[in-house]
């Protein structure tokens, strides 16, 4: 596997797993295939795992594949925050508890604010305090990297890139 330095200087490697499309054995994940595959992914050397609350079951997925086969401190974690459906503070503090507890984890490693199209998404985050927020994940360790997920045009980007100090984005 090759890797790259991330803002800390910790590897990252190249190929991540996306882990929204988990085989389904009816309405559920299957978990014991998912378990086979991100298993033979992190004996391969991939480290970054991205899923996101909205990823039906993921969340829960991973933190039960990771937690069962002891490997939480060999990878990275990186899922979203559903920033769409965001309407107070105290609405970030539920989703992210909720991650943590599906993750079966005490802290994220790469943190996403999920599906930024536009910087007025951006603004109303900022207008409910969501700066003062991460800062405050920051420093107590329960979110080591933030970063958003983009979804919309040049102009866009450049504008939500250029708003905050960003430590990395993941581009669709």
């Amino acid at each position: 596997m090759q890797y790259r330095k991330n803002r800390l200087g910790e590897d990252i490697s190249l190929l991540g797993y996306g882990c929204m499309r988990f085989t389904k054995k009816g309405n559920s994940i299957d978990l014991d295939k998912a378990e086979k595959e991100l298993m033979a992914a992190i004996d391969a050397g991939v480290n970054y795992l991205d899923t996101a609350y909205i990823y039906g079951g993921s969340e829960v997925a991973v933190g039960e594949i990771l937690s069962h086969n002891q490997v939480r401190e060999k990878v990275n974690i990186a899922t979203k925050l559903p920033q769409y459906l965001i309407g107070s503070r105290k609405a970030i503090d539920n989703y992210f508890n909720e991650a943590l507890k599906r993750l079966q984890t005490s802290y994220i490693d790469y943190y996403l604010m999920h599906m930024l199209t536009d910087i007025a998404s951006w603004r109303k985050l900022c207008a409910l305090g969501i700066e003062d927020w991460i800062a405050e994940k920051k420093a107590s360790g329960q979110i080591r990297q933030i970063g958003f997920s983009f979804h919309g045009n040049t102009d866009m980007f450049l504008q939500i890139l250029d708003a905050y100090d960003w430590d990395f984005c993941q581009i669709q």
